[in-house]
């Protein structure tokens, strides 16, 4: 059974782990984390959020990899990690299905394999560290219920297509708000793949071949700014609602200023802590199986105070 933790317990857990099992786990083990994208936002945030959490445990050396987007260019990763005998391989999948049967060879090979942002569901052996991303986005579905107008019309940007993620928080959008409210039109749909460039580029398309555009309901934060970047200092769009995921730095400054309407926080900090604390859990056998879920707080107007004090004091702000 997967487990939801929230923010206070994982540094429940954290404290308890310092004080007990890490400072008196002196063998060095070798950590493999393969990240998705440096050069996507929050793929960036966690992987700096692992380094720093990796530097808690002086048993752990860990190597970053960026898979640069690219399905083969990671599965070569995972293989050179194999083949370089890594105790433990973390691997945030690009595509999971196509990085599937590169986490069983992992497994194949006796080494510790953990999937993270987002999870790959069904590997036997396989352990895993991961939010729920339908509940991300349905926090944000139950607020647009009561806040998007009768008759609305909308644009919707995706993550990338058979990213767990990605489908399951679109899957969500339909159940708990689409289904729900057939008086929305959906005007404009594409594929941005996390990315805020391409969201710009749909949304300038959109903007001008759209004369009503009253909400954009992104998949991430990334690509919810890149659609309100596009509409900055227009006066038509002054009302437009912007819906996201993850709870980025520059998502917070945008809901603070108005500007976007809310989003979901999903913390790397919660998820690195996690993480470490699972490869050592694992490598030590003091755990058999680890599958574990972060909270999904959602962050609007009415409490991003709350959360932009946390980050200036971890200094992300």
């Amino acid at each position: 059974m997967r487990k939801h933790i929230s923010l206070i317990l994982a540094l429940v857990i954290a404290l308890t782990l310092v004080m007990g099992g890490t400072a008196q786990a002196a063998e060095k083990f070798r950590v493999a984390y393969i990240a998705r994208e440096q050069a996507d936002a929050f793929a960036a945030w966690l992987a700096n959020s692992v380094i720093a959490e990796a530097k808690k445990y002086p048993n752990i050396e860990l190597s970053v990899f960026n898979g640069e987007s690219n399905d083969e260019r990671q599965n070569g990763m995972i293989e050179n990690a194999i083949t370089n005998k890594f105790d433990v391989i973390i691997v945030q999948p690009n595509n999971g299905e196509a990085q599937r049967p590169y986490v069983e060879k992992v497994v194949e090979a006796g080494i510790i394999a953990i999937t993270t942002n987002a999870r790959i569901d069904g590997i036997k052996g396989s352990h895993s560290v991961d939010a729920s991303p339908y509940l991300q986005a349905k926090v944000n579905c139950d607020l647009a219920l009561t806040q998007i107008p009768q008759g609305a019309k909308v644009v919707v940007l995706n993550g990338p297509p058979g990213n767990f993620h990605a489908d399951e928080r679109r899957r969500a959008w339909q159940i708990e708000f689409f289904d729900k409210r057939p008086d929305v039109q959906i005007v404009g749909e594409q594929i941005a793949n996390w990315f805020k460039d391409q969201a710009m580029n749909y949304m300038e398309d959109w903007v001008q071949s759209n004369p009503q555009i009253d909400a954009v309901i992104s998949m991430n934060d990334n690509m919810a700014a890149g659609a309100l970047e596009v509409v900055q200092g227009n006066a038509k769009f002054d009302n437009l609602l912007a819906y996201g995921v993850d709870g980025t730095p520059e998502a917070l400054l945008l809901i603070q200023s108005g500007r976007m309407t809310s989003t979901c926080l999903q913390a790397p900090y919660d998820l690195a802590e996690l993480l470490m604390f699972s490869a050592e859990k694992l490598y030590l056998g003091t755990a058999a199986q680890i599958d574990m879920d972060i909270g999904n707080p959602l962050i609007t107007k009415e409490n991003v105070e709350k959360f932009i004090a946390i980050f200036k004091e971890a200094g992300l702000l």
